[in-house]
This record gives C-alpha cells, sequence and structure tokens, in this order.
C-alpha cells in the first residue's frame, strides 16, 4: 500500500463508520472473522497498581482472574461479550497462543488522540505489515495483527511490543480506516519490522537483509556444530537423575524448580524462560547440548516450538536456543571438586558450584554476554542458608497477599457497580422497599 495513501486513511476519520466510543464493546463485524474460531477470550479490567493502571485479565465464565498461559480461563468471543456486557469489567481482549497463527504488534505512544493521527515511525510499521490495525483502548497506540512466526529473541524495545504466545491484546474493534479488515500472512514484513525496531544496530550489519537471515547464516557458518562434534569433551558425567537432585538442591534450586515445571512467571515471554533453564541445563551438564536437550523435552516447558526449524539451514527453535546456552555459559560444574570450572579453563575456579542466577534474555540478535553467575562460598552456614529460605518464603506470601488483595478489590468493586445500578433503578422508578432500598437511599442519598 501506498505510504501517503496510507497517511491519509490514517488522519481521516478512524474506524468502521459503525463505532465512535472506544468504551463500546466489538462486535462479530468489528473484529477479524478468523479471531472468532478461536476460543481464546476474555474479559480485561483496568486496575490501579502502584501508580500505574495495569489491565488485569478476567474470567469470563466466573469472574475471576484468568491467566493467558491457562486455556481453562478462556472462553468464545460470544460468551465473553455477553460477559463483559453485564458485568463491570473494561472490554475484551484475545489470548495468543502456539496453537493459532497470530502475531500482535503493540505500538504505544504512536497516536496524537485529538489530531488522531499516528507519529512517523507508527505509520511505517502500520504500512509495512498492511494488515488488521485497530486504536488501542487508551486512544494514543495501535494494535497490528498479522500471521506470521516472530523470530526468537526479545519481544519489547521502546515503544514496540511484538508478541505470538502467553499474551493478551486488548480488542477493541477501533480499525484503523483503509487498514485490511481481515488479518494477513506477513512473515517476511514482520521480520524486517523486528530488524528495524526490535534487533539492536550492531547485530544487522545489511539493511538488505533482516534480523533472522543474518542469525541463521551465524549458525551455518559453524558457530553451533552437530551435538556429536560440539559435546567434544563436554560434559558433567553426572546422570540426569543425580543432575537434577544437585540443580534443585543449590542456592537457586527454587528458580530451577520453577522453570523446569514450566512456570514463565517473571519473564517478558516463553522464550526468555525457555533461554534461563537452557543456561542452567548447561551450566550443570558441562555445556553438553546432547543431555541438554533430553532434559529440557522432560521440563514443564517443552512445547512443539521447540522441534520448529525456525532458520534458513534447517535448524530448530530448540537447537539454536540450546546452542546459545552453551555459547553464553562460561561456568560449567565439575563434578570431581564440586565447584564451578571456567570454560575450556583445565584448572578449577575457586568457588562453590551452584550459580545464584543466570539471568540472560532470549534475544538472538543480541551480542552473547556472560550470564552473571555469583558463586557460593565455601564457608555459607546453615544460618544464611536459613536466613535465604526464609526471605525466598515471606517474598511468596507477599504475593500471595497482594492476590487476596486485588481480589478483594474486584469483588467490592463489583458490589459497587451493582449497588450503583440499585440506585439508578430506583431514581428512574421511585424508590425501593425493603433492605437494597434502604441500603442504596443510605448510600447515595
Amino acid at each position: 500500500m501506498n505510504r501517503q495513501r496510507i497517511r491519509g486513511y490514517l488522519s481521516a476519520f478512524e474506524g468502521t463508520g459503525t463505532r465512535t466510543d472506544m468504551t463500546t464493546l466489538p462486535t462479530t463485524a468489528d473484529l477479524p472473522e478468523s479471531l472468532h474460531e478461536y476460543d481464546q477470550w476474555i474479559c480485561w479490567r483496568e486496575q490501579a497498581r502502584g501508580s500505574k493502571p495495569t489491565k488485569v485479565p478476567v474470567d469470563p465464565q466466573n469472574g475471576q482472574y484468568a491467566s493467558a498461559t491457562d486455556s481453562a480461563t478462556w472462553t468464545s468471543f460470544e460468551e465473553a461479550r455477553l460477559y463483559a456486557d453485564g458485568e463491570s469489567v473494561d472490554g475484551l481482549g484475545f489470548v495468543f497462543t502456539d496453537g493459532d497463527p497470530f502475531v500482535g504488534v503493540d505500538l504505544d505512544d504512536a497516536r496524537d488522540s485529538e489530531k488522531e493521527t499516528p507519529t512517523e515511525w507508527a505509520e511505517e510499521i502500520i504500512d509495512d505489515l498492511d494488515s488488521y490495525t485497530e486504536v488501542s483502548p487508551s486512544g494514543t497506540g495501535y494494535h497490528v495483527l498479522v500471521e506470521g512466526e516472530l523470530p526468537p529473541g526479545r519481544n519489547r524495545r521502546g515503544s514496540v511490543e511484538i508478541y505470538e504466545t502467553a499474551r493478551f491484546f486488548t480488542m477493541t474493534g477501533e480499525r484503523v480506516h483503509g487498514t485490511r479488515g481481515g488479518i494477513e500472512a506477513r512473515s517476511e514484513e514482520l521480520r524486517g519490522v523486528y530488524a528495524s525496531h526490535l534487533a539492536d544496530e550492531h547485530d544487522d550489519e545489511s539493511d538488505s537483509e533482516p534480523a533472522a537471515v543474518e542469525i541463521a547464516k551465524f549458525y551455518e557458518d559453524g558457530e553451533t556444530e552437530s551435538n556429536e562434534e560440539s559435546d567434544s569433551g563436554l560434559g558433567s558425567d553426572l546422570s540426569d537423575e543425580d543432575l537434577l537432585e544437585r540443580a534443585r538442591s543449590a542456592a537457586n534450586g527454587a528458580k530451577f524448580e520453577r522453570l523446569w515445571r514450566g512456570d514463565t512467571h517473571g519473564y517478558d515471554s516463553h522464550s526468555e524462560a525457555d533461554m534461563a533453564l537452557a543456561c542452567l541445563l548447561a551450566f550443570w551438564t558441562g555445556g553438553n547440548t546432547t543431555q541438554m536437550d533430553r532434559l529440557f523435552r522432560q521440563s514443564g516447558l517443552m512445547r512443539e516450538k521447540f522441534d520448529a526449524v525456525h532458520y534458513a539451514n534447517g535448524r530448530t527453535y530448540g537447537e539454536v536456543t540450546l546452542a546459545r546456552a552453551r555459547n553464553v555459559t562460561n561456568e560449567h560444574f565439575s563434578p570431581k571438586t564440586g565447584r564451578a570450572k571456567e570454560s575450556g579453563d583445565s584448572t578449577d575456579a575457586q568457588s562453590e558450584s551452584e550459580p545464584e542466577s543466570i539471568e540472560v534474555e532470549a534475544d538472538p540478535t543480541e551480542k552473547a554476554q556472560t550470564p552473571d553467575v555469583t558463586i557460593e562460598p565455601d564457608s555459607l552456614t546453615e544460618r544464611e542458608r536459613a536466613r535465604i529460605e526464609t526471605i525466598t518464603s515471606l517474598e511468596r506470601q507477599l504475593r500471595d497477599v497482594e492476590r487476596e488483595r486485588d481480589r478483594l478489590q474486584d469483588e467490592r468493586n463489583r458490589a459497587r457497580h451493582r449497588l450503583e445500578a440499585v440506585a439508578r433503578g430506583q431514581r428512574q422508578t421511585g424508590p425501593k422497599r425493603g433492605f437494597l432500598g434502604r441500603l442504596s437511599q443510605r448510600l447515595f442519598n
């Protein structure tokens, strides 16, 4: 689509002509037909958390919290809309999963809500993707939906966020006039947007090739040989059972256990959680990708995407993730001494074998860096261990208290909305008798 033409569309009236209020719930006619085929709909409610409002997902089936990783909390569009029409929620949302072909591009602070015009950079992205585009609930951004695959790596940079799984988008149905009504296949264009707006500048030396192609060439050039070649001389000689036991009893064992169970809480994407677990496995296996692969497949993070081909040379997402984890993990466990050993060094480091933390963002376009590894000192006392366990327990209790506080706040909000509805009805039909009448009269008169 011509960029000058799209500029005219974007500066004109935004929407299909049937809706002008973004607080109005979208109908089936407002949204792409392909979205209705998936029972991946939730509701959402804006809620203050600290100084920043947050969009909290709501299960339309029972009014409780929904989760972008729990399909039992999603439902059909029709059921979600029916619930939203009668309850105290602010809108509808669609959950992206590995089972659908959709990718969502979120452009924040990209629209002048008074002039109803996009920023130059947002206009360029909307033009390049040329697919279904709607105005966000705030009126200051855009959501673009395409079909395709997102290159593995970071999901956000600045005002651009791109997700394909384990996230939900608030859906307004306020389609930008002149953009397509359907969700189009745009894999190549998506790689271009990723390279231009999410990848680091030094990772894409050629403007003519997307970042994903550069990454594929990097691996084709021999940075990751076959498992048989790359594992030569590597390995901790630990059996899978011994390795898991040691990893769980380490200072960061709770983190390992969460990732092993498949818990992605605290990570911006499933891919970043994959990378974190892969780095821990690289440490404990001594960088043996054969054992890393075998163990990862036993974990709760294992999914179909792991074996999906993501690169031009035929390499899968899983192969590249494990290879990158091995390349950035310079400390490995040595079973002979029970200590960590610097990769490629025959002498043991004077430190314990348990990495306190390995925080690696799952971004193949970033320059490989050594992960921060804090080794537990030999002299760590039982009292210090107990202190760490106490802190962990308190943090867990704090999270439980916060969840309970949010739940009670939601219940109060729902009760308030119901009472307000009673009061409105009373003013329209005259005073009501009975307990509800007396209560609403006391509250609102």
